[in-house]
């Protein structure tokens, strides 16, 4: 049985689905494995799986403690007949790229393809280990993870969950997605600050153990849905594999090729889990890390400084309004050698001087498979007119940012592989920023703009998004960030949400 260990403390160590039940290492590290050169996988035997057979094939060597038939039960139920598109996350050619279409879940975005399955992956834990507790799923989003961690939680046996995101910093759409989530376990609040102080504040509430102790008393125990939990960054690590198993099969490109991906970067679960996918044999030439104008992860691979001391903007990007990357821990604990010390003295200096330094022979490592740009407000629109003009398909907001860093890594020619970029949206969640790039008008209500993106383009307005404005508001909790941590608390003494 491989065990994940934190990223600080190689001591600190887990199952794969303890580490999923845990969602946070208790050292505050991020759990992972040390070494995954020994779960290779057979490019060749996978042209034939359909997405649930590449799924157990890849979650089995992840998380293998896990049996062959729980993984085969928490694909199947979390999968089947919850997606729009037959083969989960299908592959489109639009112009020179190929977008790898991660949307067509049950709330529109790329968060439905692991957060269906972690409520599976944590209900089985408990079965295994024959644990009593009732999980408490504490996330902070900046709008996806939140209504898809929701919408995969409602109503699961033994489990509550609290979202917490920024009040401003999210579209019209996600607010009122988490603001009408239906369930009796369920419970979003909107916060006064940033995606940062509320996903902060929920790894400090992690890290409580005081809280957590007298949690335990009361047969209660925290876990996450933010991919810092294990469960929710493994099963990404599937649709790389399938969209590269769908270029062979089309004949753009030949078995063993290398080709790049292209990723709408924030807090870099995403991209990690390519970058994971790489390790397990996937051939990959380039990583381009796509940023908006919180180009934090930019100026870090290009300098090797990551450095938060900036001011934090709104952009019409919102899912990547994020200066403090979580997920940069884990690759960073790879680059380094899984020096769990360096790591950990990395992290300080993060948390006390806002910044920390890989060095020059680091920076050249990484560079050598990542290459980053970002994208400003004014790019990220002429780009989703461009692509509509130019190929009549609709780019999210998101998906615009990393489309333009894939056009500039083309022209700049750095290499000639082909491109995959991630398609993390529907355009209908953003439909604001998406009809004025389009028409250059600019209308309040987001819901009245779904059918005139509809009569303009012609795209479907996805099912669950079409009467969204309809539903009533059942969740109208607003706090100061300050007051997270007393909000939980209070939660925890509440029977029923």
């Amino acid at each position: 049985m491989r065990i994940f260990e934190s990223t600080r403390d190689k001591k600190c160590q887990a199952s794969a689905s303890l580490a999923i039940l845990n969602g946070l290492a208790e050292d505050g590290g991020l759990y992972m494995l040390r070494d995954l050169s020994e779960l290779k996988i057979d490019l060749n035997s996978i042209l034939d799986l359909d997405y649930y057979q590449l799924a157990e094939l890849i979650l089995g060597k992840l998380l293998d403690d896990y049996t062959a038939e729980e993984i085969h039960h928490c694909v199947h139920a979390a999968y089947e007949g919850k997606f729009s598109a037959d083969d989960i996350t299908p592959l489109v050619k639009v112009g020179d790229v190929h977008l790898l279409e991660l949307f067509h879940g049950p709330t529109s975005a790329f968060k439905d393809v692991a957060l269906s399955i972690l409520p599976h992956l944590v209900t089985t834990a408990l079965e295994k280990h024959g644990v009593d507790d009732e999980i408490i799923i504490l996330t902070a989003t900046s709008g996806d993870t939140g209504k898809a961690a929701l919408a995969g939680f409602k109503d699961v046996k033994n489990t509550k969950i609290m979202v917490f995101y920024p009040e401003e910093g999210v579209s019209a759409v996600q607010k009122r997605q988490m603001e009408t989530q239906t369930g009796n376990n369920v419970c979003v609040a909107s916060i006064k600050g940033n995606f940062d102080d509320a996903q902060s504040s929920v790894k400090q509430i992690f890290t409580n153990h005081e809280l957590a102790a007298r949690m335990k008393q009361n047969h209660q125990q925290f876990s996450s849905a933010n991919s810092i939990n294990v469960g929710r960054l493994m099963p990404q690590v599937v649709y790389y594999f399938k969209a590269y198993a769908d270029l062979v099969k089309r004949g753009e490109i030949k078995l063993y090729e290398a080709v790049n991906f292209a990723v709408p970067t924030g807090n870099f679960g995403n991209i990690l889990a390519g970058y994971l996918a790489k390790q397990m044999g996937l051939p990959v030439a380039k990583f381009i890390c796509a940023s908006n104008e919180n180009n934090i992860l930019t100026d870090f691979m290009n300098t090797g400084i990551y450095d938060r001391n900036r001011a934090f903007k709104k952009t019409l990007s919102p899912s990547m309004d994020i200066l403090i990357s979580s997920n940069l821990e884990r690759y960073l604990y790879m680059l380094c050698g899984y020096d769990n010390e360096q790591v950990r003295l990395w992290m300080n200096e993060l948390q006390e001087k806002g910044s920390y330094s890989i060095g020059k022979e680091l920076l050249e490592k990484l560079q050598s498979e990542f290459w980053a740009d970002c994208a400003d407000n004014a790019k990220t629109k002429e780009i989703i007119k461009q692509c509509y003009e130019a190929n009549h398909y609709v780019l999210d907001t998101h998906t615009a940012v990393a489309y333009a860093a894939a056009m500039k890594f083309a022209n700049q020619q750095i290499n000639n592989q082909k491109t995959v970029v991630l398609s993390t949206a529907s355009p209908y969640k953003f439909v604001g920023s998406v009809y004025e790039a389009l028409t250059g008008k600019q209308e309040a209500d987001e819901f009245s703009l779904m059918q005139k993106l509809a009569d303009l383009c012609g795209v479907a307005i996805p099912l669950n998004l079409a009467k969204l404005n309809e539903l009533p508001i059942r969740h109208e909790n607003h706090l100061a960030k300050e007051a997270i941590q007393s909000f939980v608390e209070k939660k925890l003494g509440e029977k029923q949400w």
